[in-house]
């Protein structure tokens, strides 16, 4: 789960509400694993559900870029300071970050959906990489257009 896009939205979650819209985050986690994330980093105003499975991840055609790429990326980050607080201050959130990267599918990246009230798909968003995530202003772009 993408960390910051999940603060931002619950930062503008009323705003996306006067629009007419929900949120619903999925997780590649299974319910335990989104209960820790949510001690760690919750609450949020919105649902996180689970699929362990990658139902929904496959169903989108997520994308899963090659791990000896994204772990350049990140060390490289690291070393240029450019990727800061990967690993938060907070005991507690750091060590649900850490078991994170042991134990979960970090590969897998995800994706901004949004629906119309009839199911129609408005706008999709395929993140590339963990960097890629979709911008709160796009987001808003297309629920306000």
């Amino acid at each position: 789960m993408c960390r910051q896009l999940l603060a931002q939205l619950r930062e503008k979650y009323e705003e996306i509400e006067r629009e007419g819209y929900q949120v619903i985050a999925v997780a590649p986690s299974n319910a335990s694993f989104i209960k820790e994330f949510l001690d760690a980093f919750g609450p949020y105003p919105f649902e996180i559900v689970g699929d362990p499975d990658r139902q929904a991840f496959k169903a989108i055609k997520a994308k899963r870029p090659a791990k000896i790429k994204l772990l350049t990326k990140v060390i490289l980050g690291v070393i240029t300071r450019k990727l800061k607080n990967i690993i938060p201050k907070d005991e507690q959130q750091a060590k649900f970050v850490k078991k994170s990267m042991t134990t979960q599918d970090v590969y897998i990246q995800g994706a901004t959906l949004i629906f119309d009230e009839d199911g129609k798909l408005l706008w999709k968003h395929l993140d590339e990489s963990p960097e890629k995530h979709a911008k709160v202003n796009q987001i808003f772009s297309v629920i306000k257009s």
